[in-house]
């Protein structure tokens, strides 16, 4: 009877079957183990790379490990949003303060104006300095999966993503909210490294 983790071995790249095989071998089945050594003996994969790639592997797993051992949780979470909704309120004020609500395009250009400042706001201070006011007064910062810092594209992402619908609860719920799921980004401690 052929192993029932063959086809799922044979389906795995060069670096994932030397992961299972070295770094990861406690997590799986012996016979899983066994598929990856034969599927690995059956590519002819040059096994002089395991040790580069196993050390590679360990440092990513230890980084992961690192990086969500200092994810913060959702009281805090909740005191950046407060603190941020209240400056974002008081900018929005100061700008839309002189329209009068008298006409229309006035009040359309307070709309805009809000939602300018709102995504202005998210965008500027996470792309210049990781945080925002909320998360320099709680100590913690935006972080991309791995614990680097977060590309442009990705705060601009996290920035949109706060629009959905209930995101600003959703990090009740669990540890990262929606817009750091979409964005692939954490909110950790602000630790000095």
């Amino acid at each position: 009877m052929e192993n029932e983790f063959a086809k799922v071995m044979s389906e795995r790249t060069d670096e994932e079957l030397i992961k299972i095989v070295t770094i990861e071998r406690g997590s799986y089945n012996p016979t899983a183990i066994e598929a990856a050594d034969s599927e690995i003996e059956k590519r002819n994969i040059d096994t002089s790379e395991f040790e580069k790639i196993k050390e590679k592997a360990t440092v990513e797993k230890e980084q992961k490990q690192k990086v969500d051992s200092n994810v913060v949780g959702s009281g805090i979470r909740f005191l950046n949003f407060i603190i941020d909704f209240i400056i974002w309120l008081i900018i929005a004020g100061i700008l839309t303060f002189p329209l009068s609500a008298k006409d229309g395009n006035q009040m359309l250009l307070g709309y805009v104006i809000m939602f300018a400042t709102f995504i202005g706001y998210y965008a500027i201070m996470e792309i210049k300095f990781q945080k925002t006011v909320g998360k320099f007064v709680t100590k913690t910062r935006v972080v991309k999966m791995n614990g680097e810092k977060p590309e442009n594209s990705d705060i601009i992402s996290r920035t949109f993503c706060r629009l959905i619908p209930f995101d600003r609860i959703s990090f009740l719920f669990t540890k990262n909210g929606i817009h750091d799921f979409l964005s692939k980004t954490k909110v950790v401690k602000d630790t000095v490294e």
